[in-house]
């Protein structure tokens, strides 16, 4: 049970690390955080966060 909730868990931030990214770029328009560099650097480093989280949750499950 814990395992499947790192992996989605880790999925959901691995989307949300991309959405901040294209929001950074301004790929995505119409909030604060549009054209925002800040954003633009962040965002990747959140996706990558939430990766690690889903290997973990993964590297867990396949050891189980």
């Amino acid at each position: 049970m814990k395992r499947g909730l790192l992996v989605g868990v880790g999925a959901l931030i691995a989307l949300a690390g991309a959405v901040f990214t294209l929001q950074g770029v301004g790929a995505i328009g119409g909030s604060a955080m549009s054209g925002d560099t800040f954003w633009a650097v962040a965002g990747p480093i959140i996706a990558l966060a939430g990766l690690a989280l889903a290997a973990v949750g993964i590297r867990r499950r396949s050891a189980s």
